[in-house]
This record gives C-alpha cells, structure tokens and sequence, in this order.
C-alpha cells in the first residue's frame, strides 16, 4: 500500500503541471487581458472626465485634449506589460509561476493591492462552510431514506419519494436559490431570511447563542440550495447498495440461524452496504465544494473562493484565477487519493496495488 500512495503522489505531479499548464493556455489566448481591462478603464475615466467638463461650460485649452482623444501612450501601455509580468516569454513566465507555486506562493492580485494567499484565507472558511454543511445534510437525509426505501422497495412510499429527489434533481440549483429567495428572502411572500452574507452587521456584538443563531439562520438558504440536487444520486445509490446486499447469501444464512431482521440489518448488510458510500465521501465533497459553491455564492452575495475566482475570470485577474486553479486541483487530486485509501480502510480485503500490479 505505501507503493501504491508513493506512486499517486508522484503521478500528481504531472497531473497538476497539465491541468495548469493547459489552463494557461486557454487563458493567454483569450481576449481581453488585464492590459486590455486597465486601458478600457482608464478610457472610460477619460471620457467620462471630458463629459463632465464640457458639460460644465468650461472652455476647453486648444491642447488639453482628453487622454482617451489621444490615445494611449505606449510607453503607458510598456509600463503596464513590465508590471504583468507581460514583457517576458510565455513559457518563462509559466515556468516561474510553477516555480513560486511550488512554495506556495502566488503572488499578488492585479487589482485588488492584496497577496492572493490572503484573498484565499480570507474566502476559504465561506466555501468550507457551505461544502461541509451542504454534505452533512445530504448524508443525514439521503442515508436513512435510501435505507428505508430499500427496505420498502416497490411501496407508496418508494415511489413518491423517488418522484420529490428525481425533481429535485432535475431542478438546476441556482433556481432552486431563487426560488428560496423569492419566497422566503423577501423577494414576495415571506421575509424570514436573510438574502446576503453569512452574519449580520452585529454579529460581533451577539452573545455566543446569538452568534450561533445568526449564523444558522444566514446558511440555511444557501446550504438548502446547494444540497437540494444531492439528494437524488446519494439516496439512489444508498438503496441499490442495500438492496444488493439483501439478496446475497450470507444474509440468507443469518436469517437461517435466527438473527433478526435488525440484526442482519445492522451487523451484517450495514457495513457492506455502506462501503461505496463511505469511500465516496470525499469525492461527494469534491463536487460539492468546488461545483456546486460558485453560483450559490454569487446568488447570496457569499464571500467565498467561487465568487473570487468568478470575479477573477471577469476582471482577468491572473494571478487569482491560477492560485485559486491550483488549490483546487491539489485538494481534489488529494481528495481522490483519500477517497481511495477510504475504500481499503472501509474493507481491508480491497488491495489497489495487487490490481495495479
């Protein structure tokens, strides 16, 4: 086994440098750079500097033209490639942005005068919440119920309880969020949520019960929105795992010596049963955590790691659009190595070397 994780370790190394480096290709060759957002901005200034004086009535100098009537100085536009970086070659630059990576460094934002580490430390506890809480409630919901449904297979129960997770499902979260939020976030029935953040301004000034309520009473219309099409893959998968060890033999000699039906269930089919879905558990988190946030957070106005990359792509923030690819794929590559290793922990007859081999 330590042959086998060795290995892993090692084969993520390529992983990653493939994802990063076929992410910087696609972003290099896409329009509109951050040069490109500075200048667009620095016009817009301009122009709108020109309305306003020549609103204003005020005469003109014959050579006081507006910056953006002129056009850009290229010694500006030098100016701003030597600060991006931008002067050197691209496959320089992308050997040094790996290198810094390495140690974790990953510079400083474009835009926002911050270490990308601090805009990242500062979000990830926002993205950690909603994931975690998002995964606790799908586990608590769709286990029992997919227990129970293969305990009632081909029931009332079974059947609609399979039509309410397949619709919720099928409905994309991020209207499910404004659904939420137009009928319990004052949007037009009823106002008993919050619409932004995760505490109120007051926060601070709570008690430690009131913090808690404050904070339970902001998550509970992202994490429902974020867990709502969970349910269906969980809770199906809980069923077909129960129902297949049901049917095999062992349960069959249980029953034979005697062991009631709660007996089987919980000391022979449980764990069994239970492999695939405790060994997902990691790779339930991946989606979870780095899928299913970045709406959710945009809806609700979370500060959290999906909006600042969002907010990165659309302003072309290099620096944290690559920090915050690079943390997820090396937490999720670690995720799926974890994911494997639950497997072997869960069942140690479960060998991956000897299969590798």
């Amino acid at each position: 086994m330590a042959r086998y994780v060795l290995r892993r370790l090692l084969l993520m190394i390529p992983t990653l440098l493939g994802i990063m480096l076929l992410n910087f290709i696609i972003v290099q060759a896409a329009p509109g750079g951050p040069i490109d957002q500075v200048l667009a901005r620095f016009q817009g200034l301009s122009s709108q500097a020109s309305t306003r004086m020549e609103g204003g009535g005020g005469d003109v100098a014959s050579g006081s033209e507006s910056r953006g009537a002129r056009g850009i100085p290229p010694a500006f536009i030098e100016k701003l490639e030597t600060q991006f970086g931008f002067d050197e070659p691209a496959h320089e630059r992308f050997l040094g942005m790996i290198v810094d990576y390495a140690t974790f460094d990953f510079g400083e934002s474009f835009f926002r005068d911050e270490q990308v580490t601090t805009l990242m430390l500062e979000r990830l506890p926002v993205s950690i919440s909603l994931g975690l809480w998002t995964t606790l409630v799908v586990y608590l919901v769709s286990i029992p119920l997919g227990i129970r449904k293969a305990l009632h297979h081909g029931s009332r129960f079974d059947v609609w309880s399979s039509g309410l997770v397949i619709i919720g499902y099928a409905i994309p979260g991020f209207l499910f969020a404004i659904l939420l939020i137009v009928l319990f976030a004052g949007g037009s029935y009823w106002d008993l949520f919050p619409l932004r953040g995760l505490t109120s301004p007051d926060f601070d000034e709570l008690s430690a019960w009131g913090k808690v309520k404050d904070y339970l009473w902001h998550i509970t219309l992202p994490v429902i929105a974020s867990a709502i099409g969970s349910f269906a893959t969980l809770t199906m998968l809980t069923k077909n795992s129960f129902l297949d060890e049901v049917h095999k033999q062992y349960v069959l000699t249980a029953r034979a010596k005697g062991a009631s039906d709660r007996r089987v269930l919980y000391g022979h089919v449980f764990r069994n049963a239970m492999l695939i879905i405790i060994a997902g558990l990691p790779a339930a988190l991946i989606g979870i955590f780095f899928t299913g946030s970045l709406l959710i957070e945009v809806i609700f106005s979370l500060n959290g790691l999906g909006l600042l990359g969002f907010e990165a792509v659309m302003q072309r923030d290099y620096p944290v659009i690559f920090g915050t690819l690079y943390l997820y794929t090396l937490i999720g590559l670690i995720l799926k190595l974890i994911s494997d290793l639950t497997y072997v922990w869960v069942d140690p007859r479960i060998d991956f070397e000897s299969r590798e081999s």
